[in-house]
């Protein structure tokens, strides 16, 4: 059992993701630093507001929805960072794709005489039967 566990644990994907774990962890501390530190006093000074001191009294509750207004704006901005990430990550992973477009050849044709699609290929069309290696005049003759 103690072996089997070594194999999982060992694992290159359970290993990324303890160091994703980890990072997001302390990346979590600093946008809650970034909030309480420097957004919530600059709300705060423009419009004499904390957050965090935001709180209900009902009775014995004690409801702090402050803190929870504090916790959407750090949840906002993860957010738009992760997001920020991903795009930045897709756009690398694309740079190196160039894409290259290649004009298709046609594998059909209309038939000149009764204007049905057929096969590139093709001497006679199958829906009228004309033949389709004689050009074909456009102007009447009187």
């Amino acid at each position: 059992m103690l072996k089997e566990f070594k194999e999982f644990a060992l694992r290159g994907n359970v290993l990324d993701l303890a160091v994703g774990v980890i990072i997001g962890a302390a990346f979590q501390n600093l946008v809650t630093s970034l909030t309480n530190n420097i957004i919530s006093p600059l709300l705060g000074c423009f419009g004499e507001v904390d957050f965090s001191s935001w709180a209900l009294n009902i009775g014995n509750l004690h409801l702090t929805y402050g803190a929870f207004i504090t916790d959407v704006i750090n949840f906002i901005i993860m957010a738009f960072i992760v997001f920020l990430i991903v795009k930045g990550m897709n756009k690398l992973a694309n740079l190196g794709k160039k894409e290259e477009k290649v004009a298709e050849e046609p594998t059909t044709k209309i038939c000149p005489h009764c204007f049905s699609e057929i096969n590139i290929k093709a001497d006679r069309c199958p829906h009228c039967t004309s033949e389709l290696n004689v050009e074909v005049s456009t102007k009447q003759e009187a």
